[in-house]
């Protein structure tokens, strides 16, 4: 029988990973989570000056090490070359979290058809297309008792209606988590394990504005009784791309501290 140490199960040590918009929010909180348990993280982000500062810092933390490939994902050209650079630098990759994202919100007689667009495109369109030429790099890392991981990040406002008019975002996500099953449906006889993380809400420039105007009501409705720390989603991603989650795809998983499932009174 195979180690059943948590150490062994939980293991990333030397795995390659792709953190899109890994310089900030939770996809920097899921890198950190992975260079110091030591694998080998590449983040992008639109900005290279900050993407570059994250990466270095990252690398002194350790035990892994994190490299910056800035590109704007908003663009296909920018998804393929941001590939063909990762090609150039590795055979193989073993998890691709696919976390860049945007919102937009505004009442329902004026919400922009430019924005809705935009986070349309980004959270899902984009999504699909660098998973699509992520795949050799996939397949190459991806064995049987150890499958190459897709982790899609969703929302809990793909899955209930939110408080704020964020119409694009919470249709993107929806989307995005349905993707993900027909993702994990179509790659499992590849190896290739595709989840979803659905978080509620965490610390993150995304979210500021909301937490500063309605942080009391927000955590009021959390059973935990707190926001999400970065220990909770870099645990759960490094689940999910470990042996630990190796026989789970298609999977959405909430990780909001009971939000979805609280009594109503």
């Amino acid at each position: 029988m195979s180690s059943m140490h948590a150490s062994s199960l939980f293991d990333v040590k030397d795995k390659v990973v792709l953190v899109t918009g890994g310089s900030r929010g939770i996809g920097l909180m899921i890198a950190h989570g992975f260079v110091v348990n030591g694998a080998k993280v590449y983040i992008s982000s639109r900005s290279a000056g900050v993407c570059d500062k994250v990466a270095e810092e990252l690398t002194k933390l350790g035990p892994g090490k994190c490299i910056s490939l800035p590109a704007d994902l908003q663009s296909l050209d920018e998804v393929n070359r941001l590939v063909a650079e990762l090609t150039k630098r590795e055979s193989k990759v073993h998890v691709l979290i696919n976390n860049a994202g945007a919102t937009w919100g505004a009442p329902l007689e004026t919400y922009p058809d430019s924005a809705f667009e935009k986070v349309m495109n980004l959270n899902l369109k984009r999504v699909f297309s660098l998973t699509q030429a992520m795949l050799p790099l996939l397949d190459a890392a991806a064995t049987t008792k150890a499958p190459a991981s897709i982790i899609n990040i969703g929302s809990i406002d793909g899955i209930h209606v939110p408080m704020l008019e964020t119409y694009a975002y919470s249709a993107s996500k929806a989307a995005l988590h349905q993707m993900t099953r027909v993702l994990a449906g179509h790659l499992g006889h590849r190896n290739i394990t595709c989840n979803a993380i659905a978080p509620g809400p965490f610390e993150s420039k995304m979210m500021a504005a909301t937490l500063r105007d309605f942080g009391d009501v927000i955590v009021g409705n959390i059973p935990l009784g707190r926001i999400g720390m970065p220990e909770d989603i870099a645990a759960t991603s490094i689940y999910l791309a470990s042996r630990a989650g190796a026989y789970t795809t298609g999977a959405v998983i909430p990780v909001d501290g009971g939000t979805l499932v609280k009594c109503k009174a």
